[in-house]
């Protein structure tokens, strides 16, 4: 499996490092033999909030190379909502296999024409800016509705990394890396529309 993490400026960090922490367990506990990531961008380098440098790896690529693509949120989607170069960059992901966000990232997937027909997600401060793009906003820590796959606000995305892993592999890998994160908040649910 190979994961794009899209980066931009103004990413909330807790946003990519919850369901990156999560993601990148399954290769240390050996969960799944053949998984990858990159983080993705727009610029070789972005900042978070506050400030804090991140180094991009892969600059532009075209996302239909990856499996899952997952989109966080932060004060930097309110501007990437109107920039057609960044939209028309994740309209490439229209092929991976899982379009994922957390908190306001749903919003990027919606201006990209990914939650049309689908129920979604965000921040519960964001639902009312989130119905435009979607059939309907549900009051739920996370929704999955076919290949997209959407989370509430900031910490959900360490109960998204850890849903993501028990769809995929069962609870007993969730439970693992659970225990390895030290997370004693994630209960298995189903969440699945």
């Amino acid at each position: 499996m190979k994961i794009a993490f899209v980066l931009f400026d103004q990413v909330t960090l807790l946003d990519f490092i919850g369901f990156y922490d999560a993601m990148t367990r399954l290769k240390s506990l050996q969960l799944m033999e053949e998984v990858s990531w990159d983080l993705c961008g727009l610029t070789e380098e972005v900042s978070d909030e506050a400030g804090v440098m991140l180094k991009i790896n892969r600059v532009r690529p075209n996302l239909s190379e990856y499996d899952v693509v997952y989109v966080p949120g932060g004060r930097g989607t309110r501007r990437l909502k109107g920039d057609p170069q960044f939209i028309s960059w994740l309209q490439t992901a229209a092929q991976a296999k899982y379009k994922i966000s957390v908190c306001t990232g749903a919003h990027l997937l919606g201006v990209a024409g990914y939650l049309e027909g689908r129920r979604a997600t965000t921040i519960a401060s964001a639902f009312e800016s989130l119905l435009p793009y979607c059939e309907e906003v549900l009051d739920e820590r996370i929704v999955k509705d076919g290949d997209v796959v959407t989370a509430g606000g900031v910490a959900t995305s360490l109960d998204l990394g850890l849903f993501m892993i028990e769809y995929w592999l069962g609870p007993y890998a969730a439970q693992k890396v659970q225990d390895e994160m030290d997370y004693p908040y994630y209960v298995t649910r189903k969440y699945i529309v």
